[in-house]
């Protein structure tokens, strides 16, 4: 069974009990086996700028990583001088190591600790400085699970004048238990509409639920003139070999026109 094909992108997310040597470590072996890393760097958990320095260095020369993905990560304690992503695009260092292509993050349905309008803003920053140096950017949501929030935040984003492409965050199948856990983790809503819908039930902690109805929402609703370049960014909680077989199984079925118009470019 294969879960990707070779050369696909694999993002490596930065987990609070990991450092940047595991990083690299995970990078090189993504590289190794075929596939293309996008390391995640968490500005709040770098001590210093040798710290992101070395990280870079390692990141090129060890798994040769051209592309990264760049939040502030949420930690109670910031260990150097990066509170956020905005501050480590300002330091010109994805610059000095060559990072080709950029990747931010986006909140559809927004953030439990950030207002809409800091959002909006930052988004707008980073957007800006990515093109004043010359790097490609794209969008990275989190996950979600309202269709009609996610493309009504797609084409706000287009009206301001953002045309990058947008990775759309979609949960891969998973128990209805790690899925409530992760949702409350992320921060992302789970309204009554949406536990309806989905299946999202207290009483059904032990069923599993996958990410048929949402996709099939995203690919109905979407326009690509309004909505703009758009792929799908899945997040594995249920397993690598849960989402692999998924993916194979949904690929068989009737619905290849859903996978190919989320894949707009």
């Amino acid at each position: 069974m294969r879960v990707a094909a070779p050369g696909s992108l694999v993002s490596l997310t930065f987990l609070p009990n990991e450092d940047v040597a595991a990083r690299i470590a995970a990078a090189s072996a993504v590289r190794a086996a075929g596939f293309v890393p996008v390391p995640h760097i968490a500005a709040r958990r770098l001590a210093s700028p040798e710290e992101l320095e070395h990280y870079l260095e390692a990141l090129v020369s060890r798994a040769g990583v051209d592309r990264v993905f760049v939040i502030a990560g949420d930690v109670a304690t910031i260990k150097g001088p990066y509170p956020d992503a905005l501050s480590v695009l300002r330091s010109s260092l994805l610059n000095k190591y060559k990072i080709a292509q950029v990747g931010i993050s986006g909140y559809p349905t927004g953030h439990p600790k950030i207002p809409d309008g800091v959002l909006w803003q930052a988004m707008r920053d980073k957007l800006a400085i990515l093109a004043d140096m010359g790097h490609r950017a794209w969008i990275m949501t989190q996950f979600g699970f309202e269709a009609t929030a996610i493309l009504d935040w797609l084409a706000r984003s287009r009206l301001e004048g953002n045309n990058v492409p947008v990775c759309i965050g979609v949960a891969g199948p998973s128990s209805v238990r790690s899925l409530l856990h992760f949702a409350a983790l992320c921060g992302v809503e789970t309204s009554a509409k949406v536990v309806a819908k989905y299946g999202l039930s207290i009483g059904k902690l032990l069923g599993s639920v996958g990410p048929d109805a949402i996709l099939k929402d995203l690919a109905s609703g979407l326009n690509v003139p309004m909505h703009g370049p758009t792929a799908i960014h899945f997040y594995p909680f249920g397993g690598l070999g849960s989402l692999g077989r998924w993916i194979e199984e949904f690929r068989r079925s009737s619905e290849v026109e859903v996978v190919s118009r989320l894949s707009a470019r």
